[in-house]
Formats: structure tokens, C-alpha cells, sequence
């Protein structure tokens, strides 16, 4: 006669039906009192019993049954939808653009079966056709959608925390018009929409995002010239991105002392916009905008792109070799060619330090270096005697 098991230690049958052993134990009792019962299956009573162990561990850890089945492309979509709370919707499209590939390369996968293994290999398949910081973006999503995970009790542990960004494609590196490709650029943007666009960008080195939300009430035109303290022209370059005004360093938000050539731009732009109000009639939208399309909108990147692509070729250069934001880094790289410093420059940059100035925008336009030599003619003097 076998003997009949205790009090807790579960129960184990044949399912014909499904041709498996079933374990079964109860863990607990809802506030109701129904029983809370855990079950594995398998082809033996080992591999049934094994199962339950496991459920029992994932109960004990408080991964639900229906979690099991939680896949990563589910865990994604909770993170975009709320763990990005207070984020600038640009922000969020952004990180749901990079999910894409997430859930293309592994969203099928169930999150609790997720290996590093399986994390390195999809990585290393991403760094053959994107760049090191594309990749670097996308690996970020995924830790961040693990790691929400985790405090949520979907899965145990952040596997993608062990895994490490291999080395991507190399990207096109940034560069500087020279002062002979720049005048002729100026030159090609005079009878455009975008023409003093391109002089701020290129005359002050304002950021293509802040340029494209300055508002006339940030411009001064005349200056205060007769003042004991004169104020030249100049725009107010305070504009953030971010959620919640900060900027983007603390010396981002800065004034700008306008060029000449910036002055007669803007108010170049003014009598165009003057136009496209009067032409746009009812169909106006004013916000207030210094650069804005036909009808007052707000310019998107997609729209300056497009046309400083038709500016560029007009200029004589390669439209794909150029973008928007390598005004810029010209600006600092003409500026460091003339001999102003790179502090100085760092500070009309709106950089918190010289070393983004240096590694990162300036380009340097002479192949040789001068300085060295320059120093020792003023210290030595013009002899041009080669010594005994």
C-alpha cells in the first residue's frame, strides 16, 4: 500500500489527454482564500517535477505565471510608453525610432529567456551596418527597458548590464569649409529663403536647433551705439530643448554680438516674412519666429536640410558632403584660424569648457603648424644662420 503524501507536498498525475506528467502544489491562498496552485509538466516525473521547481522559484521571486510569456518587444513598449514620462515628444520618437531595431532583432524573444550570448551576437550583427554611437544608443534603450523591467518583477536579472557596445562602422567625420568655399557658399544663399540662416549659423556660430526657434523679440538690430556702455546688435541665443527650459550647458544661453553682414541679413528676413504674412493673409500662423516657412509654421531639421542641400550645389560643393550643423563647426575652425583664442571661442560657442571646442568642432584649415616656428623667430630674432 503506498502511502499517502503529507500536507503540501502537491500532487503528481498522468494527463492522458496531453500525454505528460502533471505537478501540481499549492503556494499560498488569495485575501478570498482560493488556493493559489503552481503546476509543471513534462514527459517524466523528473522533468515534472523540475518544471514546478521552477515555477515555484519564479512565485517565491514574485514573477507572476501570466510573465512567463512577457516578451522583449512587450517590455520595450511599456518603456516607451511610460518610462519616458516628461520627456519632449522629439526625445520619444527618437528612442522609438532606435527600438525599432530592438524589437526587429529580438523582440520575439520571451525577456526571461534572454541571454547575454544572445544580446552580444545581435549587437555585434548591429555594428556591421551602423556607427559605434548608433549602436552605443540603441544598447542604452535596451538596458534601460531591462532595467525597468527588473523593478517591475518581469525578470530576474538585467542580462544586457554583462554584455559590452562592439566598435561599429565608421562615420563621416565633421569637417570645415574653408574661407574660399564659405564666402562662396554666402555667395549662393543670397537670393534664397535660407540666406540668413546661414550667416548666423555660419557669422555666430549658433546651434541649428537654437537658430531655428529664435524669435524676433530675442533681436536687436540697432544696438544702443550712443550709450556711455555701447550695446552692438546683436540675438539672445537662450532657447533649450530639453523638457523643463534647462539648457544645454550652462553657457548655452548667451548673446550673441551680430556681424555686419548678420545685421543686413535679418533684416533682410524681416521684409521677406513681411511679404509671406501679406501673400499668407488669413492662413498666417505668427509665433513670433525669425526663421519659419511660407505661412509662420516652425521650420523642421528636414526642411533646412533640403534646402541647404540646393544652396551647396549651387556653391559648387558636394551636397552630400555637407550638412547644417558643419557651419558651425566652420565658424570655430575660421575663428581658430584668425588667432582668437580657444577660450574665447569655447565662450561664443556656448561650450562649458575648451575641450568640446578643440576635440570636437575645431578643424584645423592649415596643414602646417605655425606656431611653434613663429615663437622661436620672435625669440631668436630673423638670424638665418645655420651655426658651425
Amino acid at each position: 500500500m503506498t502511502k499517502r503524501r503529507s500536507r503540501g507536498d502537491g500532487g503528481l498525475h498522468w494527463d492522458e489527454q496531453r500525454q505528460r506528467w502533471i505537478a501540481s502544489v499549492t503556494v499560498g491562498y488569495t485575501p478570498s482564500g482560493k488556493r493559489i496552485v503552481r503546476k509543471g509538466s513534462g514527459k517524466t516525473k523528473a522533468a515534472a517535477h523540475a518544471a514546478l521547481r521552477e515555477k515555484i522559484r519564479e512565485y517565491e521571486d514574485g514573477l507572476s505565471l501570466a510573465q512567463t510569456g512577457y516578451t522583449v518587444a512587450q517590455a520595450v513598449e511599456d518603456w516607451l510608453t511610460y518610462g519616458l514620462n516628461g520627456r519632449v515628444a522629439s526625445t520619444v520618437d527618437k528612442n522609438r525610432h532606435l527600438c525599432k531595431h530592438i524589437i526587429t532583432g529580438l523582440g520575439a524573444r520571451k525577456l526571461r529567456d534572454l541571454s547575454a550570448t544572445d544580446v552580444d551576437r545581435w549587437l555585434i550583427q548591429l555594428a556591421k551596418t551602423l556607427s559605434t554611437s548608433t549602436v552605443q544608443r540603441i544598447y542604452e534603450c535596451l538596458n534601460r527597458t531591462v532595467i525597468r523591467a527588473m523593478a517591475r518583477d518581469k525578470v530576474k536579472r538585467n542580462v544586457v548590464a554583462l554584455c559590452t557596445v562592439p566598435t561599429g562602422k565608421v562615420g563621416r567625420p565633421s569637417k570645415s569649409l574653408t574661407l574660399d568655399a564659405a564666402k562662396a557658399l554666402l555667395n549662393a544663399a543670397e537670393d534664397t529663403r535660407l540666406y540668413a540662416y546661414v550667416v548666423l549659423s555660419l557669422l555666430t556660430g549658433a546651434r541649428t536647433e537654437e537658430l531655428r526657434a529664435l524669435t524676433w523679440t530675442h533681436v536687436d538690430l540697432d544696438g544702443r551705439p550712443d550709450d556711455d556702455d555701447p550695446v552692438p546688435p546683436s540675438i539672445q541665443v537662450w532657447h533649450s530643448v530639453r523638457e523643463g527650459g534647462d539648457t544645454k550647458t550652462r553657457k548655452s544661453g548667451r548673446t550673441l554680438a551680430l556681424p555686419l553682414r548678420g545685421v543686413v541679413a535679418l533684416r533682410g528676413q524681416r521684409s521677406l516674412q513681411d511679404r509671406d504674412r501679406e501673400k499668407a493673409g488669413e492662413d498666417w500662423q505668427d509665433a513670433g519666429l525669425v526663421f519659419a516657412s511660407s505661412v509662420g509654421t516652425e521650420l523642421d531639421a528636414a526642411n533646412v536640410r533640403r534646402a541647404f542641400r540646393r544652396i551647396t550645389k549651387s556653391a559648387g560643393l558636394n551636397p552630400a558632403d555637407w550638412t547644417p550643423r558643419e557651419l558651425r563647426h566652420s565658424f570655430v575652425s575660421l575663428l581658430s584660424d584668425g588667432g582668437v583664442s580657444l577660450s574665447d571661442i569655447a565662450d561664443l560657442c556656448g561650450h562649458s569648457g575648451t575641450s568640446v571646442t578643440e576635440k570636437v568642432y575645431r578643424h584645423q584649415l592649415r596643414p602646417i603648424l605655425l606656431t611653434g616656428a613663429a615663437a622661436m623667430d620672435r625669440i631668436f630674432g630673423e638670424d638665418t644662420r645655420t651655426g658651425a
